[in-house]
């Protein structure tokens, strides 16, 4: 296993445009290149970027179907209908669900939301719900995150006397359900401007829609941005445009004022004292309310985070971090066993692909565990468990490696897939793992190229350690809030020097704790951090120079604030 990583600069702006920003925004011309780099070269570019307003977002009736949607809700309120909100178990679709409930339950007596069951009902519409919804006399279901491609579900749905709203923002099949209304970006007869809304986003924009037509405060609809910051960090979806703008407000909600359940988990995560970031939601936030879906139910996310009563909030805080570190410790040891088999077979380690199979690993963590291995060996993984029967697991891929075609290839052996091209889930007769594993490598090792093999960190510029200063760390904090589309910036200094105080640190010795110069800055030491590499101390303390690429941030620490790089790599 190679862990060597391959730098890679970023093309770097064009000089007349990164000089022409500079003078208009009075910045230095480090900054104005990554404003370039981002495809911001004007004035008001940059204002949109480092302002966000929410009268930037676009009008929601731009959207296909909107007028339909905004109608049929009006219609339910106005005759008081049964109303069910459906959505998701992961984070995205139950943030989204409890957006729509806590807007909604005062408008309408007869509400009631449903989370399918992660192992029985499995993603998207269930048959089961179709039934529950007619069963109990609901007239209007709003579907959340999820339906795009539920042609045969709703056409069954409506001969039980059932109408359908869709709000998602998944790609479509080559048919769109016949529901009442649908509200996708990615339809392609949708012109909306923004396709990249997260599903809660989609929700949002309904809302916000109703709230236009029907001159309701639009502030309170505002109060829920703290639901839809967290769908947008933890659904990965690209943080520009009108999702920069939701996640820009929903922070400021989130750090300021957040709603009851998410204050809960937000102590319980051990968050205090800092701002609040995308990294915080992603890492910590996130992971807590998906841990519910997959230790237990969805359903108990939901029922946290619509909480308005402090001690019941309290009580399901405590469960839901039960859930969680029942999640972690399944997924420290399921990813070890991984681990152990691989490194503990030749021939597993000589392949091109991974494909694991074990019956007793917890159907709900074998994501998580594929995308551990897949860090650890960089290379295409399966990891599948026993589920009713059938062995079902999760996939994922490598940089510009398209897995989703791989698993396509032995699609005559699968029950079932689903997924693009990072990530997908399937679904096999167990005695077909074998095959499996063997036409999946076959395909892999043919297609894959030596250059998707290996691990890559993409750097914005270079930079003279020097150059780094409260001024430029205070403009860099103003790109925030960071993801997809508008990472952390990333920089390369070269030839820097141990100052002679560096060190290992950490439980087990496994963290670099560092303080670097350059020749010819008077010996200014600057504070590093080194995250489970170890393996690069001899290299530091040698005396002799060596490069670094990082990324600057803020070290808070017992009330002193100090710059820090946080190192992603060192080399000779």
């Amino acid at each position: 296993m190679d862990n060597d990583k391959v730098w890679k600069i970023k093309p770097q702006g064009d000089v007349n445009d990164i000089k022409h920003l500079s003078a208009q925004l009075n910045i230095d011309m480090s900054v104005a290149n990554l404003l370039v780099q981002r495809d911001i070269r004007t004035y008001d570019q940059a204002k949109a970027f480092f302002r966000p307003k929410l009268s930037d977002l676009h009008d929601p009736f731009l959207m296909k179907d909107m007028d339909k949607a905004v109608e049929r809700l009006h219609q339910a309120i106005e005759r008081q209908e049964k109303v069910l909100i459906y959505g998701d178990y992961d984070v995205d679709g139950t943030t989204s669900v409890s957006m729509l409930y806590l807007f909604l339950k005062d408008k309408i007596k007869q509400l009631e939301y449903y989370i399918p069951d992660r192992y029985s009902e499995g993603y998207g519409i269930s048959p089961k719900s179709i039934e529950y919804a007619a069963n109990n006399n609901y007239t209007l279901v709003i579907v959340i995150d999820c339906g795009i491609k539920a042609v045969e579900k709703i056409a069954y749905a409506r001969t039980r006397h059932l109408d359908y709203i869709i709000c998602d923002h998944h790609n479509p099949g080559d048919r769109i359900p016949d529901a009442v209304a649908v509200l996708d970006p990615k339809r392609p007869d949708c012109n909306y401007p923004f396709k990249e809304l997260s599903g809660c986003g989609v929700g949002f924009k309904f809302l916000l829609a109703y709230c236009i037509k029907h001159e309701q405060p639009i502030p309170a609809l505002y109060d829920l941005l703290d639901l839809v910051v967290v769908s947008i960090a933890s659904d990965i979806v690209p943080v520009i445009g009108e999702n920069r703008v939701l996640a820009y407000y929903g922070l400021k909600k989130l750090n300021s004022d957040p709603s009851m359940g998410l204050k809960t988990l937000i102590k319980n995560a051990g968050i205090t004292g800092t701002e609040i970031t995308i990294n915080d939601i992603v890492f910590k936030i996130g992971p807590r309310l998906n841990a519910a879906g997959r230790i237990e139910h969805g359903k108990k996310s939901v029922e946290l985070l619509i909480s308005e009563n402090q001690d019941a909030s309290l009580i399901m805080g405590d469960e839901i971090n039960s859930f969680n570190e029942i999640r972690k410790s399944l997924d420290r040891d399921i990813t070890q066993e991984a681990l152990d088999l691989i490194n503990n077979d030749e021939d597993q380690l000589k392949r091109c692909s991974t494909v694991l199979y074990n019956r007793d690993w917890h159907k709900g963590v074998v994501g998580i565990v594929a995308s551990r291995i897949t860090d650890v060996f960089y290379r295409p993984t399966v990891i599948l468990t026993e589920s009713n029967g059938l062995a079902t697991g999760s996939a994922r891929s490598v940089k510009n490696f398209d897995l989703y075609e791989a698993i396509d290839y032995c699609s005559d052996l699968l029950e079932s897939y689903g997924g693009h091209m990072y990530a997908a889930g399937l679904t096999m007769k167990i005695e077909n793992v074998k095959k499996f594993a063997a036409r999946f490598e076959e395909f892999v090792c043919n297609t894959i190229t030596k250059s998707q093999t290996i691990q890559t960190v993409d750097i914005d510029a270079k930079l003279q350690l020097s150059d780094i200063n409260p001024k430029l760390v205070r403009i860099l904090k103003q790109f925030e809030p960071f993801g997809p589309h508008n990472m952390t910036p990333v920089f390369v200094s070269e030839n820097v020097f141990d100052a002679g105080t560096s060190r290992v640190v950490g439980k087990n010795g496994e963290h670099l704790k560092l303080d670097l110069y350059e020749p010819n800055s008077s010996h200014k030491r600057f504070s590093a951090i080194a995250f489970s590499q170890a393996d690069k101390f001899a290299l530091v303390e040698s005396g002799v120079p060596f490069d670094i690429c990082y990324s600057i941030v803020e070290n808070e620490f017992r009330g002193r604030t100090s710059i820090q790089l946080l190192i992603r790599d060192i080399k000779r």
